[in-house]
């Protein structure tokens, strides 16, 4: 379901939530990455209850991550398969699988990523396209891009201050909202 003040966000992070932030919708991509299509294997496969799943899905469709297919005119029927907008989402759930296994799994790993030929165990971490760099946190950061809007750009400037030892000031970026950007990000 729709966040609407995050899904108008100037934050790539609160747009992308605002779409798919909803539990329910990273399931039905989660299972339609694995190979289901129809809206019984969604439903079976997660337990959803019917209602969530056709609103979820619709929004999926709407945002344009799933693109919905008829397989049968009578009645009706329809499968819903990944856009490349969907099939862009899979290193998102790669990197959410494996923090799910390092953090929340003291059981054990219940899925894992392999090599396909050789079922060698892999674990994902992201690089550089560039250089093939790890991307690690003392080496890499994130700056308000040429779009960043004065509300972005006060954000970046006082965290900035404050990783410098300026912890004096207080974070007040009331003056550098405006209507887009109501979710404070």
């Amino acid at each position: 379901m729709k966040n609407e003040p995050l899904f108008h966000a100037p934050c790539p992070i609160a747009r992308s939530l605002g779409r798919i932030g909803d539990s329910w919708s990273i399931m039905i991509l989660r299972d339609a990455f694995a190979g289901f299509t129809r809206f019984d294997e969604f439903q079976k496969s997660s337990n959803v209850a019917p209602n969530i799943l056709s609103r979820r899905l619709k929004s999926l469709v709407d945002d344009g991550l799933l693109e919905k297919i008829c397989y049968s005119s009578t009645p009706p029927r329809y499968e819903y398969h990944l856009t490349q907008s969907g099939r862009d989402f899979r290193m998102v759930l790669l990197a959410l699988a494996e923090w799910g296994n390092r953090n929340f799994a003291p059981e054990g790993r219940q899925m894992q990523l392999v090599e396909s030929e050789t079922l060698r165990h892999v674990e994902p971490i992201l690089v550089d396209k560039a250089t093939g760099e790890e991307i690690i946190p003392d080496k890499y950061t994130m700056v308000p891009g040429p779009a960043a809007s004065p509300m972005m750009k006060y954000r970046h400037e006082y965290l900035q201050r404050k990783r410098e030892g300026y912890s004096g000031q207080k974070f007040q970026p009331e003056s550098y909202r405006d209507a887009s950007d109501e979710s404070g990000q």
